[in-house]
């Protein structure tokens, strides 16, 4: 009993640590992927946001990067009946992420994007981002259906954040040069989720199965957007989207 109480406040220091690690990595990786871009924009003189939706989609993931830290914050100082009203507001920053964010998509597949992959069909590679949306809301939603049940919550939103890297990754500095690919954006997020759950189900010495499911969802929805980038019924379905 007396190593049972001592571990279980080892295991809860070691959460707190390691969401606060994701929490200054998050931000960190969207900051490198996307200076250039945007948040250092006038520093690298890269071509001006034609659309406004781009402005506004970057935004509300920027606020979205400081809620998740904000939140982070909360819970490891204690302050949990703050952590639960924010969620209300995470909630509604969700639904204009996924709105933003299919926009922003959908305009980069139809008019193009600086960024995009230039040896890969608009159309083929909208898959990916449209993609995104769907696993986010996916795994959001869950998270709020686990709200009361602490484990598996802050599980599923640590996937959101997974599920946010690819873009930012595939962005920074020489990626895109180096042409790395799927291999790279998609790579990172894969081994991330699989080194996360390995270390969790280690330290705690039991498997979040809602963590484990949620994991193979969200690889599982990386690499199958490549097998369907290019069939009939994914362009059919971009088409009818940039129409």
């Amino acid at each position: 009993m007396a190593i049972n109480n001592i571990s279980i406040p080892s295991r809860r220091n070691f959460e707190h640590r390691f969401f606060l690690a994701v929490a200054v990595f998050f931000p960190l990786a969207a900051l490198i992927g996307f200076a250039p871009t945007f948040y250092l924009k006038p520093f690298f003189g890269t071509p001006a946001i034609a659309r406004s939706i781009i402005w506004v989609h970057g935004l509300t993931m920027t606020a979205w990067m400081v809620l998740f830290v904000t939140q982070v914050y909360l819970i490891s100082s204690k302050r949990v009946r703050l952590h639960q009203r924010l969620g209300f507001v995470g909630i509604a920053l969700a639904i204009v992420i996924f709105i933003t964010g299919l926009l922003t998509a959908i305009a980069a597949a139809k008019y193009g994007s600086a960024s995009s992959p230039p040896d890969i069909p608009p159309l083929q590679f909208l898959i990916v981002p449209v993609g995104d949306m769907l696993v986010f809301a996916a795994l959001f939603g869950a998270a709020i259906y686990y709200r009361k049940n602490a484990a598996n919550h802050k599980r599923l939103i640590l996937l959101t954040v997974l599920n946010f890297l690819p873009p930012a990754v595939a962005r920074f500095p020489g990626s895109m040069t180096a042409d790395f690919g799927p291999l790279w954006f998609f790579g990172v997020p894969t081994i991330l989720t699989i080194v996360f759950i390995v270390l969790d189900t280690y330290r705690n010495r039991k498997l979040n199965v809602a963590f484990l499911f949620g994991g193979i969802f969200l690889i599982a929805s990386e690499w199958i957007r490549l097998i369907f980038a290019s069939s009939t019924i994914w362009l059919a379905i971009a088409f009818w989207l940039t129409a």
